[in-house]
Formats: structure tokens, sequence, C-alpha cells
């Protein structure tokens, strides 16, 4: 889910029973790091108090369109302006009618017509009502409009009938709108990734290599594409098959993988390096099948390989940098080595000593480490990779605005 963090919320609460949850809907949307301000209309204020409100969300409630006092701090249009999101929950069957027609008679309405921010509906009426001629011409002209419903949902409702109407459960209106919103945030952006690991041939038959899967570095390439970034994919050998929205480029060993991302910098906002990239390759190559007769024992002499974060980091310095440390001991020290000495942004450290989030795992736990100081370190705890990845392009985004 996408993180809400440093997102402006305004919360619309019209006068139905189910705005007894708005109070939930604040206290998620501000465990995700959201501000909220709440708009109450008169008849909300019978089903819930403003009080209770302010107490969750931690503001002022706005529920006059000529409240000097609001005028002066916050009017509709400053409040309008401020939003990234609003959310009209519970939305009756009047302030449906409302917003169709374009009334700002109260705050609600005035605040709807004066924003640009996504506006989001969740419905909650008597099923007769959703289901009447005229709600439905009003849906569907909102719609075409480009605002976003949520539900109704199907169920038992508080007159007793049972169908659609019910306002969707404050959980789900919350994952909707994450889903929803962070569709398309990175549009306009390209994301340069590298993924599994590199090889460094000894000869035609044999090299060296490690044992990562791909599978993180894929995820996040897979995450990127949902929120709509164009995404370039570095990958080493590996057994997965790439979304077919993503620039796949295959390389072998480490000098490929540096080249080949080096080609792609210049057009590039962002660059996670996720692959296990070989530190160290053979300074001699066999060009034919070393025998194992002609020697009982083979010395292989190896060369440092150029460090492709370090360089990244160093050349294309108006990108976002993010790294990744596998370590198998002192974890978090030895990734805050890295993010320093390499000049990076952001690192993801993780123990590839622990088998139930190693390289070939399908689930993953990492600890990101920022270079801005005023972030505290953040832990996340064991997940899928794909969920894991979804959270990194979240904290990404959140030190791109």
């Amino acid at each position: 889910m996408l993180s809400f963090s440093n997102k402006n919320i305004v919360l619309c609460v019209t006068g139905g029973i189910a705005a007894y949850k708005s109070a939930e809907i604040i206290r998620l949307f501000k465990k995700e790091g959201a501000d909220v301000r709440v708009v109450m209309t008169e008849s909300a204020k019978e089903f819930i108090t403003p009080l209770t409100l302010q107490a969750v969300s931690g503001n002022q409630i706005h529920d006059s369109l000529l409240d000097v006092e609001a005028e002066s701090a916050m009017g509709h249009i400053e409040l309008a302006k401020w939003a990234d999101i609003i959310l009209i929950a519970p939305c009756t069957a009047e302030s449906l009618s409302k917003i169709t027609h374009g009334r700002a008679d109260d705050l609600m309405g005035a605040l709807v017509l004066a924003t640009n921010a996504d506006v989001y509906i969740a419905p909650a009426m008597n099923m007769n009502m959703w289901l009447d001629e005229s709600t439905q011409d009003n849906y569907q002209t909102l719609s075409e409009r480009g605002l976003s419903f949520i539900g109704p949902a199907d169920g038992e409702q508080a007159c007793g009938d049972i169908g659609p109407g019910r306002m969707v459960e404050p959980n789900e209106i919350i994952d909707l709108i994450s889903s929803s919103y962070k569709k398309g945030i990175l549009h306009g952006l390209t994301i340069t990734i590298t993924a599994g690991p590199t090889r460094e041939q000894i000869d035609p038959v044999r090299f060296i290599s490690n044992n990562s899967s791909g599978k993180m570095g894929y995820a996040i390439a897979e995450a990127a594409i949902e929120l709509g970034a164009n995404v370039n994919l570095v990958s080493g050998p590996v057994s997965i098959i790439a979304d077919k929205l993503i620039n796949i480029s295959h390389v072998n060993s480490a000098d490929e993988m540096l080249q080949s991302v080096i080609n792609l910098m210049d057009e590039s906002d962002i660059f996670i390096g996720c692959a296990a990239v070989s530190d160290y390759s053979p300074i001699d190559y066999s060009k034919t099948k070393i025998k194992k007769e002609l020697s009982e024992q083979l010395d292989i002499q190896l060369k440092k390989n150029k460090d492709i974060l370090s360089i990244v980091a160093e050349k294309f310095k108006t990108s976002y940098i993010v790294g990744f440390a596998a370590e198998t001991s002192n974890v978090e020290e030895n990734a805050k080595d890295k993010l320093t000495s390499k000049k990076l942004d952001m690192i993801i450290s993780n123990d590839v000593s622990n088998k139930s989030i190693g390289f070939e795992s399908d689930f993953n736990e990492v600890t990101i480490l920022y270079k801005n100081k005023k972030i505290n370190d953040e832990k996340l705890s064991m997940k899928k990779k794909s969920e894991i990845s979804d959270e990194i392009i979240d904290r990404v985004i959140s030190q791109l605005n």
C-alpha cells in the first residue's frame, strides 16, 4: 500500500448513519502519515460530534462556508489548494446530487468545485435510493467527469434492507485510494535498476558468481512499472521473465553491467542498484577449457572490479541513488559505511545468511537507511518481496517530493 506520508487529506463527512465510521478513516490515514482535515455538513453533526473528529484528526473542524475565523486562516479556496486528496465518506444521495449539479451553498460543495485534488466518493444510502434512476445518472455523470467512486458495498443496511448501498469499510477505502492514487505517480520519470548476479568467466565453461536470484530487483522493476515509470532493468543471468513493459538489458559480467548502466543513466532520474555484482574477476581468461589433468591445484589470480554504485553516484549527482547491502554480519553497521563511502541517497540492508529471507527466498526483511539524517532508519518486517518492493518504491517517492 502507498504510504500517505506528507499527504494532505480532506475528509468530507455528510449526514448518514455511516458517519460514525469517519473516525476510523481518519485514524487509518494518520497511521499512514497523512495530515487530515475534516469538513462536516450540518446533518453530519447529528450522527457524530465535531469534537470527536477534531480529537482524532488533531485539527480544527471545518463546518461553515461563511465562518469568519476559518476564512481568515484557511477558507474554502485555501483548503481546496491545500488538499492532495478529497474523500467524501459517507456520501449521501443528497450530497451526491449537490456535487453533480455544482451547488456551492455549503463548504463541501464549494470545496469540490474549487479543488484540483483527486476526489473520491464513498456512497452510503438505502439500496432503493442508490438504484434510483436519478442517483445512477448522478453516479454516471460524476464518473465521466473523473471523480472516483469507492463502492457502495452490498450487505445488510441500517434500515434492514439487504443490497447495494452500504459504505465500504474504512480499511478497504484506504487500500482502494492507495491503489488508485499511486497509479501514474511516477509518470515521466525513468528508473534504471540492476538485478541478479554477474558471472566472471574463468574459461568458456567455468565462472565466478553468487547465489543472487534476481527476485528482489525484478520485483522493484515491476512495482515501478505499475506506478507509471519508464523502467530500464539491467539484469545478470536469471531465470525470471520480465514484464513486457520493462526495457531489459541482459548482461553477464560486472564490466558489461557497468557499461550498460552508464549508457542508460543520462536519461535516468533514479538508480536502484539491486544486483549482487561480483567484487572480483580473474586477471587471466583462458580461451580454452582448463583441463584438470594438467595440475592437482589451480591458482586463479583475481582483480577487483569497478564499483558500479560508487561510479554512478559520483558521475550522476542529479539522480537519486539507491543501493543494497547484502550482508552476513554487522548488517546495519556495514550498510551505514556503504551509504557514506559510496555517497548514496538511500541504502537497503538485509541479512542474506538468514535462509528464510536469502537470495532464493520469495520473502525479505530489510532496513532502510537514509542520507538525510532527519529521517530515522526504518525496518520493514518479513514480507513477500513483491510487498517489500512496493514499500521501497513508496519510500523513494517520498524523498522525491
